[in-house]
């Protein structure tokens, strides 16, 4: 284990974390203000934002003011992605994942539309948008606690144990948007998995936390892209087939690369 991943603390970050939304959660009971992607909470965007702020207050007092610097630097550290193929994972899996659901879907006969006529400035905001955000969550997750956990676990025990907090952070806004307790045990088990794939990126990118962010962007587009018609967002009333299919991608991906570090592809030629 580094100095650096000794000095950290994972429970401290969850914790803090926490403590920072309460209050956010309990302010987002008496407010109620709708319109962004998703019906998305308003206040959720300050909740957003409580990784990123935990990650500088710990980093700062635990390494010294420079290496907050340091830490938000990684935000664009696209140079440690050394095998440039990666970007395919990253740009095209999303991509794969919502067109199987597509697929999953029709093939049930359920009513699609067949075409998605989205304004090219719309998708650029919101690549913006989903992009601060994924910033806000991932500069504390994978840049300030993955890599003491990783010390202490296996790749595929400290994306489970992230990601079920990640999932339970969420539960505030799920339950603000009316969701019962099936889709949120859907939506805890595709959280998870989400976790998975990104801790996935981030061991094959030389730890690019820019990766990580990246994916976590495009992925979240492709929620607000994917088809609907006026009255239906099939993501969202399906829940059982949006995150049962995200869950089989992440398995794939565990079988293929293992379980220990997700780095050893299970068919790489031995020379």
């Amino acid at each position: 284990m580094d100095s650096i991943s000794v000095k950290r603390s994972p429970i401290k970050f969850f914790l803090m974390v926490f403590g920072l939304s309460i209050p956010i959660w309990i302010i987002e009971r008496f407010v109620n203000i709708k319109g962004l992607p998703l019906d998305i909470p308003v206040m959720e965007i300050f909740a957003a934002f409580t990784p990123l702020v935990t990650a500088c207050i710990l980093v700062g007092k635990e390494e010294g003011k420079g290496s907050v610097k340091k830490l938000l630097k990684r935000i664009f550290d696209f140079s440690r992605i050394k095998q440039k193929r990666w970007y395919w994972a990253i740009i095209f899996l999303p991509f794969l994942i919502y067109l199987l659901i597509y697929v999953v879907m029709h093939s049930m006969g359920l009513s699609l539309p067949e075409k998605v006529n989205v304004p090219l400035l719309n998708v650029l905001l919101l690549f913006i948008l989903f992009f601060m955000g994924a910033i806000a969550e991932e500069v504390g997750y994978m840049g300030y606690a993955i890599d003491p956990m990783q010390a202490r676990w296996s790749a595929l025990k400290a994306s489970f144990i992230m990601g079920l907090p990640w999932a339970i952070w969420h539960y505030p806004s799920i339950i603000k948007q009316g969701h019962d307790l099936v889709w949120i045990a859907w939506g805890t088990l595709g959280t998870v998995a989400v976790r998975i794939l990104i801790v996935w990126i981030y061991n094959n990118t030389g730890k690019s936390l820019f990766a990580c962010i990246l994916f976590h962007t495009i992925l979240n587009v492709g929620r607000i892209l994917f088809p609907k018609d006026s009255t239906h967002n099939l993501l969202v009333d399906y829940p059982d087939i949006h995150y049962s299919v995200i869950a089989i991608m992440a398995i794939i991906v565990v079988f293929l690369w293992g379980s220990k570090t997700f780095t050893h592809f299970r068919f790489t030629r031995k020379t």
